[in-house]
C-alpha cells in the first residue's frame, strides 16, 4: 500500500508533468505554481486535502475561454459521484462531459447562448449545480468575511465528498484579467494557502493563493451579476435518509 505522503508526491508529480510543456502565462508575485517545489511541499503538508485525489482524478480543461463554470461543475459532479447520463461514443459508460451537461434544465437557469458568450455569474452556478442531487450553498464574499470563508472552505476540502467552487476577478491575483471560475483543492493553515485548480490550463497552471488575497479577488462587483460580490460554492453530496 502506498503511504499518502508519497501518493500525494506520485500525483503532483503527474499532474508537474502535464504543466511541464504547457506554455502558460508567468504567474505574478503572491502566487505558487503547483507543480513547483514549494507549491509540491505546500500539498504534502496540507491538512485539508480530500478533495484534491477525487478532483484531480476528473481534472479538464474548459473547452471554450467562456466555460471555466462548466468545466467545474464537470469536475466536482464526477467527483462526487453523481449520477451521470450517458455518452454515446463511451457507451456503456457514463459521465459528465462539458457537452452533455448544459440541458433545457440548466437553460432555464443560464441560456447556453449566454455561457458561451460572457459565461456565468456566482448565482447561476449555484442554480445550475443546484439542479443535482446535491446541497449547495452560495455564497456571496460581501456579505460574507474571511475568516467565515477561510472556515467554511477549510472544513469542506478536509471531508470526502464535499467541494468549495469560486468565482474569482483574475486582474486582482495580478493574473490576466476577467472574472473566473475554478474548484479549490487544498488548504494548507501554516501558509494560509488555498490550492486553486485552474481550469484553463492553457492559460495558467494550478496555483496556492493566500486566503487573504483570494477572498479580496472574490469581494469584487460582477456587472453580470447586478454588481453583486463573486464569492464561494459550498457543495456536498446528499445524504440518503
Amino acid at each position: 500500500m502506498i503511504a499518502p505522503s508519497l501518493r500525494v508526491a506520485l500525483l503532483v508529480l503527474g499532474l508537474s508533468a502535464g504543466f511541464a510543456s504547457a506554455e502558460t502565462l508567468p504567474l505574478p508575485a503572491g502566487l505558487v505554481g503547483a507543480a513547483t517545489t514549494d507549491g509540491e511541499a505546500l500539498l504534502i503538508g496540507a491538512e485539508a486535502r480530500a478533495a484534491y485525489f477525487p478532483l484531480a482524478d476528473q481534472f479538464v480543461t474548459q473547452k471554450t475561454q467562456s466555460f471555466c463554470g462548466v468545466a467545474s461543475m464537470v469536475m466536482v459532479l464526477n467527483a462526487a459521484g453523481v449520477p451521470a447520463p450517458t455518452v454515446p461514443e463511451y457507451e456503456p459508460y457514463r459521465t459528465f462531459t462539458q457537452d452533455n451537461l448544459l440541458d433545457a434544465r440548466t437553460d432555464a437557469v443560464v441560456p447556453r447562448e449566454t455561457i458561451l458568450r460572457q459565461g456565468m455569474t456566482l448565482d447561476q452556478l449555484g442554480g445550475v449545480l443546484a439542479l443535482q442531487p446535491l446541497d449547495v450553498t452560495v455564497k456571496h464574499a460581501g456579505d460574507d468575511s474571511l475568516d467565515a470563508f477561510r472556515t467554511a472552505a477549510r472544513d469542506h476540502l478536509a471531508q470526502p465528498g464535499q467541494f468549495v467552487l469560486v468565482n474569482y476577478l483574475r486582474k486582482a491575483l495580478g493574473q490576466q484579467t476577467g472574472g473566473h471560475i475554478s474548484p479549490l483543492a487544498a488548504y494548507d493553515a501554516e501558509a494560509d494557502r488555498f490550492l486553486i485548480l485552474d481550469v484553463a490550463r492553457y492559460k495558467y497552471p494550478p496555483v496556492w493563493v493566500t486566503a487573504s488575497d483570494l477572498f479580496a479577488a472574490m469581494n469584487t462587483p460582477d456587472r453580470d451579476n447586478g454588481g453583486r460580490t463573486r464569492g464561494y460554492v459550498l457543495i456536498s453530496r446528499k445524504t440518503a435518509n
